[in-house]
């Protein structure tokens, strides 16, 4: 494993308004290697990327960069990037409507203008030194995600970038477009670049890193070669529990009996989106939409609860006819609905954390007939103590907040409405270990509650821990049922695939 160091980090501390975001924090990256940061949401991993490439101003400490003898300051992002530090992330910051070629050269013109057709030559011989699938001449928007995010990679590597940082690279990718990322970050480890890649997925981590830096509650909780450090022990290290406790959390309550009582039912309901099909939950039941990507499983969702414009079908709730056609419809029904896209379908990042809790009731109330401040102070500090919500203050912004405490903020939303119905489409992508093990136990008591809960998740063994049944789609298409002894990978799987359910 190489050992030259290329980033240290010593004493990195920061400070918000009521939270210590960091504190007193080490790091160090090798060259040519792959270093996974880890923690919890609000551990402080984005913070210290962000001191890293100087999005926030460090309150104390030193970086050092490939060795130099002097410190490396860095007050911006055009600072870490003349220095060799690049950053990839999640949501891509290329230009879509350019070409592949146009987004890796645009902005490094240097003043001087440069012949496409040259930027155009050179793009090429890089993506086909780098074994990247995609054409200098094609539109970015026509590429897969996978592959734009490697363009953004190629880009970084071109400006000779010793530092590259993957933040949450993979969390909308599917299984083929992981490993053809992982052959690129392979690639560049054997180059020499040191990489820091920063994910929720434990498999992912010791399939591709080197070595595992866990942060806690903004501390240094320590850093380990990859083979020194089992599954089970680095999430009892980003929980702050022992073995035992981590034991007794994973172990769920049996899942709760069905009523034979139907809360909802719809008969070839269609959206805009989806294809018609026929669909019922009983009182007390978490049953589960799951396929590949784009097997309409968000779509049959949202027409339930009317998100998308509903072309067709009937539809009953606690047995009476009803007419579902929107949003408002549905609450008025008692069904809430968390989005697979929480941050443009579910937070509004500029309001606070009591407002968002809030939002939902008052839209049900009406806005002629305001929630007192007594009422929303009550409801925002009931639910910020019931869900465990990290957050300096109910005023904070919730656009500030980790991605798990604003799924959090957005369940609490939910749960104030009291619904009968509720559907979670993704409620545990992109947050930590501890805070989807909460989220799941939370499902099942809602249950026990009597409250059907809708469960969707790309973690085919989350739903089989969760759901007592499971709505198989292919093609916008049910093509089956799994229930009882059915419910287990191998057969979710086969009737995906085209088997049918044995």
């Amino acid at each position: 494993m190489p050992n030259e160091t290329v980033l240290t980090m010593r004493g990195i501390s920061k400070q918000f308004p009521g939270v210590k975001a960091l504190n007193n924090v080490d790091f160090t990256l090798r060259k040519g290697e792959i270093h996974a940061l880890m923690g919890e949401n609000g551990a402080g991993k984005s913070t210290l990327i962000k001191v890293l490439t100087g999005v926030y101003g460090k309150d104390a400490g030193v970086i050092w960069i490939d060795g130099s003898e002097g410190e490396a300051h860095i007050h911006s992002p055009q600072d870490a990037q003349n220095i060799g530090i690049a950053t990839v992330y999640q949501e891509i910051t290329l230009c879509p409507n350019l070409t592949v070629a146009e987004n890796m050269y645009i902005g490094r013109g240097n003043g001087l203008l440069v012949k496409q057709k040259d930027y155009e030559k050179k793009a090429g011989e890089l993506l086909a030194n780098l074994n990247i699938p995609a054409r200098p001449k094609q539109q970015l928007a026509s590429c897969s995600l996978a592959v734009q995010q490697m363009v953004a990679i190629a880009r970084a590597v071109d400006m000779n970038c010793k530092v590259l940082i993957l933040d949450e690279p993979t969390s909308s990718l599917d299984d083929k477009e992981v490993q053809m990322l992982f052959t690129l970050m392979r690639d560049l480890k054997s180059r020499g670049v040191g990489i820091i890649f920063v994910t929720h997925f434990l498999e992912q981590v010791y399939e591709v890193s080197d070595r595992i830096t866990v942060l806690r509650n903004g501390e240094l909780v320590g850093e380990y070669v990859v083979e020194d450090l089992p599954q089970v022990q680095l999430v009892a290290k980003m929980m702050g529990k022992d073995l035992d406790e981590l034991n007794s959390m994973s172990e769920f309550s049996q899942k709760a009996a069905v009523s034979d009582e139907v809360t909802y039912k719809a008969e070839h309901l269609s959206s805009e989106a989806s294809k018609p099909f026929d669909f019922q939950i009983h009182k007390g039941e978490v049953n589960g939409f799951t396929g590949l990507l784009g097997s309409g499983r968000s779509e049959s969702v949202r027409a339930i609860f009317g998100a998308d414009r509903v072309t067709g079908g009937k539809v009953k709730v606690n047995g009476k006819d009803v007419h579902i056609t929107k949003p408002y419809e549905a609450m008025k029904n008692g069904i809430g609905y968390l989005p697979e896209d929480r941050k443009r379908d579910g937070i509004i990042a500029d309001l606070s954390v009591r407002e968002n809790i809030i939002l939902a009731l008052q839209v049900m109330k009406g806005f002629f007939k305001p929630l007192s401040r007594a009422d929303m102070e009550k409801f925002a500090d009931e639910y910020i103590k019931a869900l465990s919500i990290k957050t300096a203050s109910k005023d904070t912004p919730v656009g500030s907040l980790s991605g798990g405490n604003q799924q959090k903020v957005i369940l609490a939303r939910w749960l104030l409405t009291h619904p009968d119905y509720l559907i979670l489409d993704e409620p545990t992508r992109g947050i930590d270990v501890g805070t989807k093990l909460e989220i799941q136990k939370l499902v099942l008591k809602l249950a026990e509650e009597n409250v059907s809960v809708t469960f969707i998740s790309s973690e085919i063994e989350e739903m089989l821990r969760t759901c007592s049944r499971l709505i198989v789609m292919r093609d916008r298409n049910i093509v089956g049922e799994l229930t009882g002894d059915q419910l287990t990978q191998k057969q979710v799987m086969k009737t995906i695939a085209g088997g049918e359910a044995s």
